[in-house]
């Protein structure tokens, strides 16, 4: 081999190192920053345990429930559930340090017009999944506690639990009275069971909520058209609706509102990705690529049918 050839090896090999050594330091400063969120969240834990729960114990007490109670099973159980929230709100807080580290690496390789056209994106996506995850929260989760839990008789339940627990005089005509009904059955909840249906639901949420976002960035980087997602709008609407009838309770209240935001996010998203064809169309003006009467995102074929057409006479002779 030839000295000139290893040079030209040496040269490309340097250049690959430095990336991934500069990866390397965006990896460690992003996992640092993950663990001291995990670390913050787990002082915090116990609070937001009781915020995720929340719908629950309002959906308990509406039913007749003094006191909602809920359960753990196992002496570990809830020390991994309060280890779990940590996890989700550590990254939660993390994300604006690691989606920085993100962008520190793959700036520099980006053009000016990459760039401003990367970033407003790495700020509306965690925008748009807060918004979904506080959707889910405080509206989806409530409507899915009442569906749930309104099966069961609560006042009745808790009467004759007192009065037994009391020593009344009804004691025994409640016991009998049960026992001529059958089983009772009441909901003690356990805590990790509870908080990872609240949990899917954020989840499910706040990445329905990134449709506007995935859609708007495909039209920038031009695989997607406002002609094209009209034409499959249909489809679109059958793949809504199955989504909602994965993701939420059997409950027809909650699939209508899923249904409802979710369809809504795709038409905003519609409207999303004619606003850029419309800014590309007018850089591709002023740099005189088109005429003024012209687009980037016309359709050759409508255009050519008139053209052709002339060619024949009516018994389609040419």
């Amino acid at each position: 081999m030839s000295a000139g050839a290893e040079n030209d090896i040496d040269d490309s090999a340097a250049p690959l190192i430095e990336h991934l050594a500069e990866l390397r330091t965006r990896i460690i400063w992003a996992v640092l920053a993950f663990v001291a969120g995990i670390v913050v969240a787990f002082v915090v834990a116990e609070p937001i345990l009781q915020f995720l729960l929340e719908p629950i114990e309002q959906t308990l007490r509406a039913l007749g429930d003094p006191s909602p109670t809920m359960q753990y099973t196992s002496p570990q159980e809830y020390l991994f559930t309060l280890f779990r929230i940590s996890m989700v709100f550590g990254f939660v807080l993390a994300f604006p340090v690691i989606s920085y580290q993100l962008w520190r690496f793959v700036a520099p390789g980006l053009y000016r017009t990459e760039k401003n056209a990367f970033l407003p994106f790495l700020i509306a996506s965690p925008a748009m999944f807060l918004l979904g995850a506080s959707f889910a929260q405080f509206v989806v989760t409530p409507l899915a506690m009442q569906f749930f839990l309104g099966f069961v008789d609560f006042p009745s339940l808790l009467s004759g639990t007192l009065a037994r627990l009391a020593g009344a005089a009804d004691a025994v005509p409640v016991a009998a009275d049960a026992a001529s009904h059958g089983v009772k059955i009441t909901f003690f909840g356990k805590v990790n069971e509870s908080l990872d249906l609240t949990l899917k639901f954020i989840v499910a949420f706040g990445l329905c909520f990134q449709l506007p976002v995935l859609l708007t960035l495909m039209g920038k980087a031009g695989l997607a058209s406002s002609k094209g997602l009209r034409g499959v709008r249909k489809y679109a609407i059958v793949g809504i609706l199955v989504v909602a009838a994965l993701v939420t309770p059997p409950d027809v209240t909650t699939q209508v509102i899923l249904f409802a935001v979710v369809y809504g996010l795709y038409e905003i998203s519609i409207f999303l990705v004619q606003w850029v064809e419309k800014k590309k169309d007018e850089e591709a003006r002023a740099e005189g690529v088109i005429g003024e009467d012209e687009s980037l995102f016309d359709d050759p074929e409508e255009e050519d049918d008139d053209p052709l057409m002339k060619e024949f006479d009516e018994d389609g002779k040419p």
